[in-house]
């Protein structure tokens, strides 16, 4: 095992222009703060003069309220699958805003809950568990509400890191969807109980607005467009190929495959109609740049769904949700880019590196040098392109690469200068990260999209 490099050719290529920061992310972000000024604004110009310590919790419980009810349908809207965010912002950082715009909401709902609770309370002279019984009996809707409040607290711990280790990414993609179910049962007392919404028919008619709304996108991302595509570009199994121990790629055909707009270092979400597998649609990236009748995706054995894979007959019909993703090269601003893959995160690399412009280097680790799936297409590339390909494994030792700072710098001494695609484990891709920015590597020229749930 050796590194292997194949020398630039003295051709001139031609070189996409530098392109600017995107805006979308500041867009979206100021949309959702300004979305939750106008709650604020909501809750002020209702509320009267405050003079007691009752008014103050209720207040406050009203606020976290409307709050939290506003969160909801942004945190809904952030997995709609909508293309302008996910292509333009990833789809792993529109999870990363999902997971913590979670924390902030549940916090928001359990504010909400104690201190109307203890508002109430105090209002009345009356015990906190009276109160909470009356609340929960007597008043309307809210028997619906407190099933939805166990429902997003149920969520919020399966959807802890301890517990997602300990559960398939199926178990907890479903699991997931109780999400929408305690969103359409808290939205009633929403309205039924508000003081910022009794009697008032604007504001009514704005929640209403925004709900109904997120709730289309979910409609037409997440379920009709899947189906839609399905019955259009009916792509079916055409080949299954081993390219390692445990690693193999699936080629699949269809109509009018062009139409999906595809782009190298893109994912689909892959079902595929077949015993076992029909029930749950998992992300795998395209392993080759997509052409109008062919499609190709490149799988690692880690679990049963992706085991099976490695069965699948010509002819199994497959739906295909996406593409998603923004690790494209419209991400990239430098003349010069190194893509570093580890194990099977070869996958979306393989197909940049074949696409992008300019000086690409290719940096390659895998345990052993069986592992290296697809060397014989990187080395073709590198050869027609003219770039430069490194191949590490761990075994042999002494064929491995420390990823290091220093590492790094030796063995490409203007890394700085690159832009940097990376893709791999989570040890390999934050080990990776942490030696980048030791080179000097802006943080903004690091693209990574990772598959972790």
């Amino acid at each position: 095992m050796s590194t292997v490099s194949h020398p630039r050719r003295g051709t001139v290529r031609r070189l996409s222009p530098r392109r600017p920061p995107s805006l979308v992310p500041l867009l979206a972000q100021s949309t959702i703060w300004a979305g939750a000024v106008g709650v604020l604004g909501l809750w002020w110009a209702d509320t009267a003069s405050v003079t007691s310590p009752a008014d103050w919790l209720t207040g406050a419980g009203r606020i976290t309220g409307l709050l939290a009810g506003y969160g909801c349908a942004v945190l809904v809207a952030l997995m709609a699958r909508i293309p302008l965010l996910d292509h333009r912002l990833g789809t792993d950082r529109l999870a990363r805003w999902h997971a913590m715009g979670g924390r902030y909401v549940l916090s928001l709902v359990l504010a909400h809950t104690l201190l109307v609770i203890w508002g109430y309370a105090l209002a009345s002279h009356s015990g906190v568990v009276h109160q909470t019984t009356t609340l929960v009996v007597d008043y309307p809707d809210m028997l619906k509400a407190t099933a939805a409040f166990l429902l997003l607290l149920a969520t919020a711990v399966v959807s802890a890191r301890a517990a997602r280790r300990r559960m398939s990414y199926e178990t907890w993609h479903y699991l997931h969807f109780a999400t929408y179910l305690a969103v359409f049962l808290a939205f009633g007392h929403q309205l039924s109980n508000g003081a910022d919404f009794v009697g008032h028919r604007p504001a009514q008619l704005a929640w209403y607005a925004l709900y109904l709304s997120v709730a289309a996108l979910i409609a037409w991302y997440r379920f009709l467009l899947p189906v839609r595509r399905a019955l259009r570009h009916r792509l079916c199994v055409t080949d299954v190929r081993q390219e390692a121990p445990g690693v193999v790629s699936v080629h699949l055909t269809g109509r009018h495959l062009t139409e999906l707009g595809a782009q190298p270092g893109q994912f689909f979400r892959w079902r595929f109609l077949a015993p076992g597998l029909w029930w749950t649609a998992t992300p795998y990236s395209l392993s080759a740049p997509p052409l109008p009748h062919h499609l190709r995706i490149t799988v690692k054995e880690a679990g049963g769904h992706s085991a099976a894979l490695a069965h699948l007959r010509p002819g199994t019909r497959v739906w295909a949700e996406g593409p998603y993703g923004a690790f494209t090269a419209a991400r990239r601003r430098a003349p010069k880019t190194l893509l570093l893959a580890g194990g099977v995160g070869i996958t979306p690399l393989r197909a940049l590196f074949e696409t992008l412009p300019g000086e690409v280097t290719l940096v390659y680790r895998a345990r052993r040098p069986e592992d290296l799936a697809l060397r014989s297409e990187l080395d073709a590339i590198a050869t027609t392109r003219g770039a430069i390909v490194h191949y590490f494994v761990s075994q042999p030792a002494r064929y491995s690469f420390p990823l290091t700072a220093r590492a790094l710098n030796r063995l490409i001494p203007d890394l700085a200068a690159h832009e940097v695609y990376l893709c791999g484990p989570p040890g390999m891709t934050e080990a990776a990260q942490r030696a980048l920015r030791g080179t000097g590597v802006p943080r903004r020229h690091i693209h990574h999209e990772s598959f972790e749930f």
